[in-house]
C-alpha cells in the first residue's frame, strides 16, 4: 500500500498540542495496519512554546519529523514545506487545533484507496455537520464555496477545508503559490480544472477548544476575491 505522510502545521498552538497528541496517535496506530506512516509537524514560526510542546509530545515517536520555520510563512508556506520535507506517495494535511477530529483521516484514506486523486473533509456536504463555529466563519466559507462552484459549474460543497489527502504526483501539478488560507481553495480549483478525481467525505467541523483562530477576515476575503477574479479572467492558469 502507498506510504502516507501526515503533515500538521501549527502556529502558536502550544495550549492544544497535548490534545493533538491524544487524538492523533491512536489514529496513526490504526492507519499503520494498512499503510506505512510518517508524521511531519511544522512549527510555522510560533512565538509561544509550540515547538517545545511538539518535541515533548511527539519527539520520541518513530517516523516523525518536527520542522521549525524561523518566521511565520502562513498556511500555504507550511503546506509547501510539509510536501517538500515528506516522502509518502500520499500526503495528508491535518489541522493542529482538532476542529476536525483526526479520525477523519480513516475515511479519507478509504476514498483514496478507491481511486481518488484528492479527497477533502467536507462539513458543508449535505451529510456533513458544523458545531459551534462562529457565524462569520461559516458565512465566509459557504459563500466562497458557492461562488467557486458557480464559476466552475462543479458539484463540490467544500473548497476551504485544509484537511485533505492528495496523491503526491497530483500535488506536484496543483501546488499553490498562495501564502495564506486561500492556498487550499487554489489547489481545489486547480484539481477541478485539471479534471482530477476529486472526492468529498462528509465531516464534522467544530469550534476549537484551545487558542484562537489565525484567520483574519478582511485579508481572507480579499484573497478569495483575487482568486475568483483570476479564475474568471485567466482560467487557463489553473490548468497548467
Amino acid at each position: 500500500m502507498a506510504k502516507l505522510s501526515v503533515v500538521v502545521p501549527a502556529y502558536n498552538e502550544a495550549e492544544g498540542i497535548e490534545q493533538l497528541r491524544s487524538k492523533l496517535l491512536p489514529v496513526l496506530d490504526r492507519i499503520a495496519a494498512r499503510h506505512a506512516v510518517e508524521l511531519v509537524l511544522i512549527d510555522d514560526g510560533s512565538t509561544d512554546a509550540t515547538f517545545d510542546r511538539l518535541n515533548q509530545a511527539f519527539g520520541d515517536r518513530p517516523a516523525t519529523r518536527i520542522i521549525r520555520h524561523p518566521e511565520n510563512r502562513n498556511l500555504g508556506g507550511a503546506i509547501r514545506t510539509g510536501a517538500r520535507e515528506s516522502s509518502g506517495e500520499w500526503i495528508a494535511n491535518l489541522d493542529s487545533d482538532c476542529t476536525y477530529d483526526p479520525a477523519i483521516l480513516e475515511p479519507l484514506l478509504t476514498s483514496m484507496e478507491n481511486g481518488a486523486d484528492l479527497v477533502t473533509a467536507s462539513p458543508y456536504h449535505p451529510n456533513g455537520r458544523v458545531v459551534g463555529v462562529p457565524a462569520y466563519r461559516l458565512f465566509l466559507s459557504r459563500s466562497a464555496g458557492r461562488l467557486y462552484g458557480l464559476i466552475l459549474g462543479a458539484n463540490i460543497h467544500t473548497y476551504t477545508a485544509m484537511v485533505r489527502v492528495y496523491r503526491r504526483d497530483v500535488y506536484e501539478h496543483i501546488a499553490s503559490r498562495e501564502s495564506g488560507f486561500t492556498a487550499v481553495a487554489d489547489m481545489m480549483l486547480r484539481a477541478i480544472k485539471q479534471h482530477r478525481r476529486v472526492a468529498e467525505v462528509p465531516a464534522e467541523l467544530s469550534v476549537r477548544r484551545f487558542g484562537e483562530s489565525k484567520l483574519r477576515i478582511a485579508a481572507v476575503i480579499g484573497s478569495h476575491l483575487r482568486l475568483m477574479t483570476r479564475l474568471i479572467l485567466r482560467p487557463r492558469s489553473f490548468s497548467a
